[in-house]
C-alpha cells in the first residue's frame, strides 16, 4: 500500500528547507564576490583533504552501484514497474532518450567532447602510454569512455530508480529524505530528513553551476574563434545573464512542453553535427578507433575503475577522474528526480537498460567522432590541437571544427547547440530544486522556479570570479562529498524497501497503484 502523504495544499507550501537552501547558497555567493581568494583557498584545501583521504571512496561506490543495477535488471524485480501495474510510460521511447541525453549532460558533449581526448593523448592518464602515439590514442579514448560512461549513469540510476519507485509505487513525495522512509520510519519528516534534502539541494546546485560556468566559457569560446569577441569573464557573465532568464522562462513551461522541445530539438541538431564530422572525417580511423577503445574500456573497467593515485598522480585524479565522479554525485539527486519524472510507468529492467547502456553509447560514439578527428588531426601533423587545449580547453572543439569543410557554419550550429543544452539541462535543475524545496510536489510554485533559476546563475558568476574552471571543481567535489554517504544510504534503502514489499514468493502478486502526488 502507498505511504501517507501530506495533503495537497502543503506539498506546495515550502518550508525549513528552502530557506536553510537559500542561507547556505547565498553565504557562498557572497563569499565569492567579497573575497573570491579566500574562497578559492578554502575551497583547495578541502580538496585536497577529502581526496587525499577519501578519494577510493568515490571509485568504490560508483563500482558498487553498477553491480546492483545489473544485479536488479537480471533478477525477477526486473520486471516490476515504477508505477502501477497497469500504467504505460508517458513519452515515447525516443523522445524518452533525448530528455535523457540533453537534459543531464548535453553540455558535457561540448564541452569535453575534444578537449578530454585530445588532452589524455598529450599526457596519457597514468603513464600507461608514451605521449602523441597511437597507443596513447585508444588510452585516451578508454579513459573518456570511463569518466563518461557507465559510473555515471549507474550514479542517477540507483537514485532515479530509488525515487521513481518512491514517489510513483510507493506514493511518497519527491524528496530524498523520503527515500531513506524504509531505514528512518518516520524521522524522515523532522530534522533528520531536513538535513538530507538541504544536502542534496546544496549539491545539486553547485553541480550544475558547474556545468551553467563551463557552458558559459564553451560559448565565449565559440565567439572568439568566430567573431573575434575576447575571451573574459565580463563576457562570461553577460551570458550566464541571458542564459538565466532563458532557462527560467523554459523552466516555468513545465517537464512536458519547455524540457521536451528543447531536448528534442538538440538531440536533432546534435545528431546532424554528428553525421558530418563522421562523414567529412577520417571515417575508417574513428571506425577503427572506436573499436579498440571500447574493447579495452570493456575489458579493463574493473581494473580501471580501482585505480588510485599510489604513483603519485593526485592531480590527474583531481582534475579528471575524482571531479568526474564527484559532478555526477553531485547531480545525482537533480537527474535522479529528473529521470523519475520522465520515467513513470517504465519496468526495473527497461529503466537499467535504457538509462545505463543508450546514454554511454551515446557518449561513447560522439567522443569518438569529435575527440577521435582531433587526435588525428594531431597525429598526422596537419593541427596542433593538443597545444591549443592545453592553453584554453574552450577552444578544442572549435578548433577541431576549423580543421574541417564548412566551419563557420559548423561553429555556430555547435554554439546553437551549447545554448540549448545549457537551458535545457538548467531547466530541469531549476525545477528539480523547485520540486526538492516544496516538499516533493510535482508542480512547484513558479515564484520558486524563478527563485532558483536567479540563484543558479548567480552562484556561476561568484565561482567563476572567484577562480574560474579551478574554482568550480573544487565546489563540485567539496559539496558532494557529505552527499557520497547520502547515496549509499539511498541504495540500502532501496533494496531494503523491494525486498520487504516484494519478496520473491509475492512477486507474481499484483499491487495496486499509487494514486499520483
Amino acid at each position: 500500500m502507498p505511504d501517507p502523504s501530506p495533503a495537497p495544499s502543503q506539498h506546495r507550501r515550502p518550508g525549513p528547507v528552502l530557506h536553510v537552501s537559500l542561507a547556505l547558497a547565498a553565504a557562498i555567493v557572497v563569499w565569492g564576490t567579497a573575497a573570491g581568494d579566500s574562497l578559492s583557498q578554502a575551497g583547495s584545501a578541502a580538496l585536497n583533504g577529502i581526496t587525499r583521504s577519501f578519494g577510493w571512496a568515490y571509485l568504490l561506490v560508483s563500482l558498487g552501484f553498477l553491480v546492483f543495477l545489473v544485479f536488479l535488471a537480471c533478477s525477477r524485480y526486473g520486471r516490476l514497474r515504477l508505477g502501477g501495474d497497469d500504467e504505460r510510460p508517458a513519452f515515447r521511447r525516443l523522445t524518452w532518450y533525448a530528455m535523457i541525453l540533453s537534459a543531464v549532460m548535453g553540455i558535457g558533449l561540448i564541452s569535453y567532447g575534444v578537449a578530454e581526448p585530445i588532452s589524455h593523448l598529450a599526457a596519457p592518464p597514468h603513464g600507461l602510454a608514451a605521449p602523441m602515439t597511437p597507443n596513447a590514442a585508444v588510452t585516451a579514448m578508454q579513459f573518456s569512455f570511463f569518466d563518461w560512461g557507465l559510473h555515471a549513469w549507474g550514479i542517477f540510476a540507483v537514485v532515479g530508480l530509488a525515487m521513481s519507485w518512491s514517489m510513483f509505487r510507493r506514493g511518497r513525495p519527491g524528496l530524498v529524505s523520503a527515500l531513506f522512509r524504509p531505514l528512518l520510519g518516520s524521522r524522515t519528516e523532522g530534522p533528520v530528513g531536513g538535513a538530507i534534502d538541504v544536502f542534496a539541494v546544496v549539491a545539486t546546485l553547485f553541480g550544475t553551476t558547474t556545468s551553467l560556468g563551463l557552458g558559459a566559457m564553451q560559448i565565449n569560446g565559440g565567439f572568439t574563434a568566430l567573431f573575434g569577441i575576447p575571451d573574459s569573464r565580463p563576457v562570461q557573465f553577460a551570458i550566464i545573464g541571458v542564459i538565466t532568464l532563458l532557462f527560467t522562462a523554459s523552466a516555468l513551461t513545465g517537464v512536458a512542453r519547455g524540457i521536451r522541445y528543447l531536448s528534442e530539438t538538440s538531440m536533432g541538431l546534435g545528431a546532424l553535427l554528428f553525421v558530418f564530422v563522421l562523414v567529412v572525417g577520417p571515417t575508417l580511423y574513428l571506425v577503427d578507433l572506436y573499436v579498440q577503445s571500447i574493447g579495452r574500456y570493456i575489458s579493463e573497467l574493473v581494473s580501471t575503475s580501482l585505480i588510485t593515485p599510489a604513483n603519485g598522480d593526485l592531480g590527474f585524479m583531481q582534475d579528471w577522474t575524482y571531479f568526474m565522479l564527484a559532478w555526477w554525485l553531485s547531480w545525482a539527486a537533480f537527474v535522479g528526480v529528473f529521470l523519475a519524472r520522465i520515467s513513470r510507468g517504465r519496468t526495473i529492467r527497461e529503466f537499467v537498460t535504457g538509462v545505463l547502456v543508450v546514454p554511454s553509447a551515446v557518449f561513447s560514439v560522439w567522443f569518438t567522432a569529435f575527440g577521435g578527428t582531433a587526435i588525428h588531426s594531431d597525429l598526422v601533423g596537419t593541427t596542433r590541437i593538443a597545444a591549443s587545449a592545453a592553453a584554453d580547453a574552450n577552444s578544442a572543439f572549435f578548433a577541431t571544427l576549423q580543421s574541417l569543410p564548412l566551419p563557420t557554419l559548423t561553429s555556430i550550429l555547435t554554439i546553437v547547440l551549447v545554448v540549448l543544452f545549457f537551458v535545457s539541462g538548467a531547466d530541469a535543475n531549476t525545477f528539480v530544486l523547485g520540486m526538492l524545496t516544496s516538499r516533493g510536489t510535482e508542480q512547484p510554485p513558479q515564484w520558486i522556479l524563478a527563485l532558483w533559476g536567479v540563484v543558479t546563475g548567480a552562484a556561476a558568476i561568484a565561482l567563476l570570479a572567484a577562480g574560474g574552471l579551478e574554482s568550480l571543481q573544487q565546489m563540485v567535489i567539496v559539496t558532494s562529498a557529505p552527499f557520497l554517504i547520502i547515496l549509499v544510504g539511498v541504495a540500502v534503502a532501496f533494496w531494503k524497501d523491494l525486498t520487504t514489499e516484494f519478496v520473491p514468493h509475492r512477486l507474481e502478486e499484483p499491487v495496486a497503484p499509487s494514486s499520483k502526488l
